[in-house]
């Protein structure tokens, strides 16, 4: 399974995101979800199989932890997103054209004003 595949699933991303604070065990990433520790189990399964979770044995605890790096291709694909602009070239186009337009007839209005006379 690929990241994009396995970060898919909205409680993947919770799990991501609250290893991201550092190492847990599974237990612990139960408790604080509405699931059962089978089914958190199954979860960091597919995210070990994506690369972006290691689990380190310690004792008889297993503990997860975040592989950074792993999320290399999701950063890159994100930040391809972040190039295009914010506002499309054609309505910036727009908009210079009303300013122009704006500034002529400012021109025009403030040229055929009547003048005071200066006394």
């Amino acid at each position: 399974m690929d990241a994009f595949a396995a970060i898919a699933d909205p409680l993947r991303r919770e799990l991501l995101t609250r290893l991201a604070d550092g190492p847990a065990r599974v237990v612990d990433l139960a408790a604080e979800h509405p699931v059962s520790r089978p089914a958190i189990s199954r979860h960091l399964k597919v995210l070990t199989e994506a690369g972006l979770v290691e689990a380190d044995d310690l004792g008889r605890e297993r503990h997860y932890r975040l592989r950074p790096a792993a999320l290399h291709d999701v950063r890159t694909f994100l930040a391809s997103l972040d190039r295009r602009p914010l506002i499309a070239e054609s309505a910036l186009d727009a908009l210079e054209t009303e300013v122009r337009r704006t500034s002529r007839e400012r021109r025009r209005t403030t040229q055929t004003a009547p003048q005071e006379e200066i006394a």
